[in-house]
């Protein structure tokens, strides 16, 4: 057994000794099927854009919708392809890869696709090894270190790290020529507790976040503040203007073609018109860099994601409008113009249940941190789906302390290492990792996991387990459903 799933398992012991006849009288009732989001319509390869998206208003967005779509599932190749710029460090080779659950612009699928991809890799002659913590089933992750080493190989708790390290390199493929690079030392950061894990962040419904202006927020901050769990919160801002950041475990990002381009550089390896250098790891940027042998493998320069200025002439004017833009512009269209989750009303447990469940989520202080619904979008510029509308994301998008338990030593912007943006739930009743690292499957284990030294959501989760056995399940009916 790895050492994630071992960690998940103690977990839900834990969570059984926290939880006096918990773990034993109720169950998750476990990812929800049924259509994509409770659209129909919706497939698993093919969501469902916005309503005024699908209605095509203004005329020609539903082709940057279908046309981001496309991109989004593209693979990608280190050269002589046609989506040339991988690597030359990389997590995985395509956006839907790790945004698959259960459909794409989702989570992290039952299946790893880093598994599958890097064992299809070694056997075609790739230099990489798989590391212990990349199972077949296990969750989609992406890993860093929260301290730089010492010569020895130990943490330096004087010196923080909290970069992405890339888990594979092009070394040895074919399309890679004499770029020879190691991956980083997992085995020894595991061994020396250095080592933790992020797992996507859906993107269904990301344009109503994006859209939701400044004031909104800072009313619904107010309206909490003066709650009676021991729960503060505040905002990561953007370094740049100041304003509030919504995206990313810790909210570091303030919008989606930042999200996207952030992405693209650290996940893909591949530069852009943002981040438009390659990308080392963080002790190979305090040193030399990238050898020489390793850049600009694709042959066509930087960024090797580029605006298309020459397009082939297209009947479709709308079509070709929707070449144009680079790949970025159209990832962020498409997590744009993404519709949001849709809940069920009678599953699981029936309807009755759900309402009870809800009505519980409230009283016992959940929404405190997981605002039920945000009102309103600010009128928007781009489509009329995305304007004046009522958030019903389950957030404040506020960090907030987690304790000890949750800690991961990693700063980003204004959080700080044990610091987390409430996470969205709507969408949670069909994904199957949860928590900011994947470590656990049951949603017993994750609410267990909100109290520990120096949570604000202590109080909280300590009321959960106050809750009946009946009680109990019918909060976790209610989260199912969403």
């Amino acid at each position: 057994m790895n050492k994630l799933l071992a960690s998940a398992c103690a977990l839900l012991f834990s969570a059984a000794l926290a939880f006096p006849g918990t773990a034993l009288s109720q169950t998750d009732p476990g990812v929800r099927g049924g259509p994509i989001n409770g659209q129909p319509g919706a497939t698993q390869s093919s969501p469902l854009p916005l309503a005024s998206v699908n209605a095509n208003a203004p005329t020609g967005i539903l082709e940057f919708f279908d046309n981001g779509l496309g991109r989004f599932q593209e693979q990608e190749v280190v050269s002589g392809g046609t989506n040339n710029g991988l690597g030359p460090r990389f997590n995985l080779n395509s956006c839907s890869g790790c945004h698959a659950q259960p459909a794409v612009g989702g989570s992290g699928p039952a299946n790893n696709p880093e598994f599958q991809v890097i064992t299809q890799a070694i056997a075609s002659g790739s230099t990489n090894t798989l590391p212990s913590f990349i199972t077949a089933h296990g969750p989609t992750v992406e890993v860093r270190f929260p301290f730089f080493t010492n010569s020895n190989g130990s943490p330096n708790k004087n010196a923080p790290n909290g970069g992405v390290e890339d888990i594979f390199t092009v070394s040895g493929r074919a399309d890679a020529g004499n770029c020879s690079l190691q991956q980083p030392n997992f085995q020894q950061a595991q061994q020396n507790n250095n080592l933790i894990f992020r797992t996507p962040t859906p993107t269904f419904g990301a344009g109503l976040i994006e859209n939701i202006d400044e004031s909104t927020l800072l009313a619904n901050q107010q309206a909490q503040a003066a709650n009676n769990f021991g729960i503060g919160g505040a905002f990561n801002r953007n370094g740049n203007d100041g304003t509030i950041a919504r995206f990313g475990w810790k909210a570091q990002n303030k919008s989606l073609l930042l999200f996207a381009a952030e992405a693209y550089n650290v996940e893909m390896g591949i530069t852009n018109e943002i981040f438009s250098q390659e990308r080392p790891l963080p002790q190979e940027e305090q040193g030399a860099g990238l050898p020489a042998s390793c850049l600009n493998l694709s042959g066509h320069g930087y960024p090797e994601d580029a605006t298309n200025f020459t397009v082939a002439s297209n009947s479709d004017q709308a079509a070709q409008n929707a070449q144009v833009p680079s790949d970025i512009v159209l990832f962020a269209e498409f997590m744009r113009l993404l519709a949001p989750p849709v809940p069920s009303t009678n599953a699981p447990g029936g309807a009755q249940s759900i309402s009870n469940g809800f009505a519980l989520f409230k009283e016992i202080g959940c929404s405190t941190c997981h605002t039920p619904a945000i009102r309103s979008t600010q009128p928007s510029n781009i489509t009329a789906s995305l304007g004046n509308v009522t958030v019903k994301a389950y957030s404040d998008f506020e960090i907030h302390h987690m304790g000890s338990g949750l800690a991961d030593n990693v700063s980003q912007g204004g959080a700080g290492g044990d610091q987390f943006r409430t996470a969205p739930l709507w969408g949670l009743g069909q994904r199957i990792f949860f928590l900011h690292d994947g470590r656990t499957t049951n949603l017993l284990g994750a609410i267990a996991d909100h109290r520990s030294n120096g949570s604000e959501a202590t109080q909280v989760a300590e009321n959960f387990a106050s809750l009946s056995a009946g009680q109990q399940q019918e909060v976790l009916n209610f989260l199912r459903s969403l």
